[in-house]
């Protein structure tokens, strides 16, 4: 008897934890400045899997095998939400794409200033995809919106250079690094971008969008709407 209490505390614990995690998948957001900015992808799926989870493991007349499957698949669930978590903690920002499909998408980048400006990078095949050089975007950083055009570096140094300091800033990335998640180096595979303001048209992206994340929020930033028009003029870096 006192085994199977201990069992069920057990279990408790578990699954109230889970349930937490679950939470901060979407609460870590909130300690950015502007408009809720809803999670998406891994971190919505794994935040899904823990409730699953927490319910089979909640669950007091669920069979015992329910409880074990639960607790082997954790880990699957728990790791692209706590990553989620971690990688939202420090500064991200927001940019409203367009890929080559026409579909229109939020990027959540971490993002680095140096003294030629401010930089972001993520794998080269996602920045063509999304044809972001030489675009005209919405950038939120700050809880402020801007116009930006994104210049992609063509050189390897400047991208070394870039993806180290980003390394160095965020926790995330030297976590995930250091059980082989994350490059901790830059490849060939790897595309930096500096983030110029819009040739004068920052003041103007800025005054069409700000209204309309003050009246709605959570609307504005689950619609991902590209303040500015999503123009392309390559303007790569050398």
């Amino acid at each position: 008897m006192a085994e199977e209490r201990k069992r069920s505390i057990a279990l408790l614990l578990i699954g109230f934890f889970a349930i937490a995690v679950t939470l901060g998948v979407f609460l870590v957001r909130l300690r950015h400045a502007g408009p809720y900015v809803m999670p998406e992808g891994g971190a919505v799926i794994g935040a899904c899997g823990l409730i699953v989870i927490a319910g089979l493991l909640l669950w007091q007349g669920a069979p015992r095998a329910f409880n074990w499957i639960a607790i082997i698949v954790m880990p699957v669930a728990l790791f692209p939400a706590v990553y989620s978590i971690v990688g939202e903690w420090e500064e991200v920002i927001s940019i409203y794409a367009v890929d080559g499909e026409g579909t229109q998408t939020n990027l959540r980048l971490w993002v680095v200033d140096r003294e030629d400006g401010t930089w972001v990078g993520m794998p080269r095949d996602k920045a063509l995809k999304h044809e972001l050089d030489g675009a005209q975007l919405q950038m939120l950083r700050g809880g402020e919106f801007s116009c930006v055009s994104p210049a992609l570096s063509a050189d390897m140094e400047t991208t070394r250079q870039i993806h180290r300091m980003k390394v160095e800033k965020y926790r995330a990335a030297q976590l995930a690094g250091a059980i082989g998640l994350y490059p901790l180096g830059a490849s060939e595979a790897t595309a930096v971008l500096r983030l110029d303001s819009c040739n004068g048209r920052r003041g103007e992206c800025a005054m069409k969008v700000i209204p309309l994340a003050a009246a709605f929020p959570i609307w504005a930033a689950a619609a991902s709407l590209p303040a500015c028009p999503h123009t392309t003029g390559k303007t790569s870096l050398v």
